[in-house]
């Protein structure tokens, strides 16, 4: 028996359609068709489609409707099932719902079955694209790593100037060995050099970088700045409203002594003796007040000052000053971070912070080491890879001085989430880029595939420098809502779900990450997936089923 699929049975009965049209015998066109000729009329039998509308339950049956179903039904799956979190019965919901279960099959086990292809299709067009570009592919070197838990270990690891997932699987552990080990299984074939690293303070993944990759290891500066806000931020709320308390106990103690002495006042007859001294108790009540403001204004006061040396911490960790847009000796940066942590020592004293608070300020302060010895790190690097270059004197100092912090300007604006520090440094960006336009300038005397050349290093050393693994915490805050809705990520899923972020989901500029971590575009992973999966399968009939009768029914005598 020859078993057609979905789409065959269409464009056969598509091509008897017309020729019986055009008169010729039934018998003589199921032959040349190689059909029987009670099959084919079997297929010419209309079929009830329940609310559908027949119009579109004849095109459907037409090789461009099979076509356009297959897609749906793939789109579907793909929206809902690998980006939308949900799982296959929301699709099979979806379907009925929409009435495409009257052409579609949309049973769970059905579904289940497309489903479990489509994840095997991704993976296998993910590797065989990763593969394909990783050929004449440009030298990458940063990454970020975190793990997650759901509830396996999942470790994490990322290029974060194109958001490219390196890794991202299942470990029976987190320690340094396992991460080294899974790392460079993912690096086979990538040109891909591991210089440094961030991440936050796990002892495994310094020993990782540190030691068995022998890279530098550059701390996350969120987790120092985390550190600093729980440390400040609960016991300097609850200060401001306890003080905010003592404010309105004192006022409502300053009115009842004014009310006492106007009640006194208003007695006709007045009773004998001294009266009250209404003058001391008002004086005392108001002294009272007056405390219980200046410590609401203090309290407030070094809330507001311990915001705004946390947000000072990541103006001042930067290569250039956001300011000026020249570069920061670390020296400099090395004063700022000691004012920083001896003023949020001032605080913690005068609003005398507990124990574990301190301790908290002290644990972010250990930081500052590794954070002045990275931005020593990323000058001393940049400085080798515009030596590499052997440029002229001049033009190194163009491109260090000149070219590379309008870059950087550049990049931070692009992550600045408020519109006023994000248009001021795009405008200064401007500004410092503007006399390198001038025809008169040196740059401008090179050809123009230097220039290009050049600014592409100019560059890529501005993005060397990286102090937040905050794309590897979003990359996780993903997995966890994979994982809310369905309690288990199979190995299969996880690596779906990386393709998806890898070759699918793109940026405003239109590109992927893969696209811009290998440097050259590819095929979408949706057209290529839709080539591989099989043709959804027809509902089945549905027997009706016999009602089911009463448990107290009378028995017959």
């Amino acid at each position: 028996m020859i078993r057609r699929s979905r789409l065959e049975r269409a464009e056969q009965l598509g091509a008897a359609s017309a020729r019986l049209a055009a008169g010729q015998p039934q018998r003589q066109v199921a032959a040349d068709l190689g059909l029987a000729r009670s099959t084919l009329q079997d297929w010419r039998k209309p079929e009830a489609v329940g609310v559908a509308p027949a119009a579109l339950a004849a095109w459907l049956e037409t090789p461009e409707g099979v076509r356009w179903l297959h897609q749906l039904v793939l789109a579907a799956h793909f929206s809902i099932t690998l980006q939308g979190a949900a799982g296959i019965r929301v699709v099979c919901q979806f379907l009925e719902l929409s009435g495409l279960s009257a052409f579609v099959g949309a049973s769970y086990g059905t579904q289940q079955g497309l489903n479990a292809a489509l994840e095997e299709a991704l993976v296998a067009v993910a590797d065989e694209q990763r593969a394909a570009l990783a050929r004449g592919m440009p030298h990458r070197d940063p990454r970020c790593e975190d793990e997650t838990f759901h509830p396996q270990i999942c470790l994490v690891a990322l290029e974060p100037v194109s958001g490219f997932l390196l890794l991202e699987q299942y470990a029976a552990d987190r320690q340094a060995a396992t991460w080294t080990q899974a790392l460079q299984e993912a690096l086979v074939g990538l040109d891909v050099a591991v210089i440094q690293g961030t991440s936050d303070e796990a002892g495994a993944l310094h020993r990782h970088v540190e030691v068995d990759l022998g890279a530098h290891h550059s701390p996350d500066l969120f987790h120092g700045q985390h550190e600093v806000s729980k440390a400040t931020s609960l016991s300097l709320a609850r200060q401001v409203r306890q003080s905010a308390a003592t404010v309105v106990a004192a006022q409502q103690a300053w009115a009842v002594e004014r009310a006492a002495q106007q009640a006194y006042e208003e007695l006709s007859p007045r009773p004998c003796g001294r009266p009250p001294a209404f003058a001391a108790r008002l004086q005392a009540a108001v002294s009272e007040v007056v405390q219980a403001e200046i410590a609401h204004t203090q309290a407030q006061a070094r809330q507001s000052e311990a915001r705004e040396l946390v947000r000072e911490l990541g103006i001042l960790y930067h290569p250039y000053d956001l300011e000026r847009g020249q570069a920061q000796p670390v020296e400099q940066v090395a004063q700022r971070f000691n004012g920083v942590w001896a003023q949020l020592g001032r605080i913690a004293q005068a609003a005398n912070l507990p124990t574990r608070a301190r301790e908290r300020l002290a644990k972010a302060q250990r930081l500052t080491t590794q954070l002045l010895a990275t931005l020593t790190f990323f000058f001393a690097t940049l400085q080798l890879q515009i030596e590499a270059l052997a440029l002229p004197p001049d033009l190194e100092r163009v491109l260090v001085e000149q070219l590379i912090p309008p870059l950087y300007l550049e990049r931070v604006a692009a992550r600045s989430t408020h519109a006023e520090p994000r248009h001021r440094l795009r405008a200064l960006s401007h500004q410092l880029l503007e006399p390198l336009r001038h025809r008169d300038h040196p740059l401008q005397a090179l050809p123009s595939a230097e220039r290009a050349r050049l600014e592409q290093v100019a560059g890529e050393c501005a993005d060397r420098f990286q102090r937040s693994s905050s794309g590897v915490e979003g990359r996780n805050g993903q997995l966890a809502l994979h994982h809310q809705g369905r309690h288990r990520l199979s190995d299969r899923k996880l690596a779906a779900l990386t393709a998806v972020h890898n070759y699918h989901l793109r940026r405003a500029d239109g590109t992927t990450a893969a696209e811009r971590f290998f440097g050259r575009a590819h095929e979408t992973l949706f057209g290529q997936v839709l080539q591989r999966m099989p043709l959804p399968p027809r509902p089945a009939r549905r027997r009706p089923r016999p009602p089911k009768p009463p448990c107290l029914m009378p028995l017959a005598a």
